[in-house]
């Protein structure tokens, strides 16, 4: 099931970088507070994750980076979420999906749902070796899956139909 979309690759000199990175974290801003309805919702559905893989694969790597690493930091210093703690595993999975997400994008110039599962799958892997470099605990990385298996899918359909749609 591929997608037509048309693919961009902003770079940081672009006034559209800033302004897309800044519709994807207050976007991050809004769906958290939708899903955190839902008891355990926000470890459940990583709706930060579906807005950065979107993003980053619709506008590259470099406007995903800057929303992955705002998102966290915004929601944080307004809302409290994520706690503290658990600020620098976030954002580096996060900064992790948009490099992965912007670099497929930009090898394969397409949008297929095999493309986004290798993407999401890809980016977990590397997220949790890296936040068992950070914490040094194998549970939260277990629970990523356990806990999060709704998430992940719902970052590949969730992204396959956003990237379909968005023109």
């Amino acid at each position: 099931m591929e997608a037509n979309a048309r693919l961009y690759t902003l770079n940081y000199d672009e006034a559209k970088t800033y302004l897309w990175a800044a519709v994807f974290v207050a976007c991050n801003l809004v769906l958290p507070q939708v899903f955190h309805l839902i008891p355990q919702g926000g470890i459940i559905f990583s709706p930060l994750s579906l807005v950065i893989l979107a993003g980053a694969y619709k506008f590259g790597w470099k406007t995903g980076l800057l929303a992955a690493v705002a998102s966290p930091l915004v929601n944080h210093l307004l809302t409290g979420m994520p706690a503290t703690e658990m600020m620098p595993v976030m954002t580096l999975k996060l900064a992790v999906l948009a490099l992965v997400a912007g670099l497929a994008a930009q090898h394969f110039k397409a949008v297929s749902l095999p493309l986004l599962v290798g993407v999401v799958l890809a980016s977990q892997a590397i997220g949790c070796i890296g936040e068992l470099a950070l914490t040094s605990g194998i549970a939260a990385t277990v629970a990523d899956f356990i806990i999060g298996w709704p998430g992940l899918l719902l970052q590949v359909f969730g992204a396959w139909l956003i990237l379909k749609y968005l023109r």
